[in-house]
């Protein structure tokens, strides 16, 4: 069943569009005569909310030891697919051997990424870290994949209060019983 609408006819000042014409012109200069609310980007930033979920980065312990130990969990549980990890082996007389993982490579692609945080939530080990940094732009493709070297520079480093990768001195280990 068809629902007829009826529509009243136009006054004379509505079909001449005048008082429209004078609510848009009131506008226009409200807005001409108001305080500029443009920001000068770059020179001026934003002020960045607490909790910001910005750029993916890797972070070395306070040390500059890298914390990553290629577990992979930050890899499996990232929707877009956009963090690879080449597992590497640490070689043999290392200072930090007994951790016995680095990544021998570590890609994070920023044109994937989106930012959702799962990476830093799931690391056991803190070693990547989501940072403030908000503008990511590059040229070429190759340039919005961030390698190893360039996560580490972007994160830095990152105050610990665990120091995972000291060794236990050999006195607590032995003194307790446990060989």
């Amino acid at each position: 069943m068809a629902y007829v609408v009826e529509r009243k006819p136009l006054s004379l000042s509505e079909r001449l569009y005048i008082p429209q014409i004078f609510a848009g012109m009131r506008i226009t200069l409200k807005h001409m005569f108001a305080q500029n609310v443009t920001m000068e980007y770059p020179e001026e930033r934003p002020t960045i909310p607490p909790g910001y979920r910005g750029v993916p980065t890797l972070v070395k312990d306070p040390h500059g030891r890298e914390k990553c130990v290629s577990c992979q969990l930050c890899e499996f549980v990232c929707p877009p697919k956009a963090i690879r990890i080449t597992p590497g082996e640490i070689p043999p007389g290392a200072e930090n051997r007994h951790v016995e993982k680095a990544p021998k490579a570590f890609e994070i692609d920023m044109l994937r990424c989106i930012y959702c945080g799962l990476c830093q939530e799931v690391c056991p080990e803190e070693a990547i870290w989501l940072q403030n940094q908000f503008s990511m732009s590059g040229y070429t493709r190759e340039e919005m994949v961030n390698h190893k070297e360039r996560l580490y520079e972007l994160g830095g480093t990152l105050p610990d209060d665990h120091f995972k990768w000291d060794k236990k001195k050999a006195a607590e280990t032995h003194g307790n019983g446990h060989h």
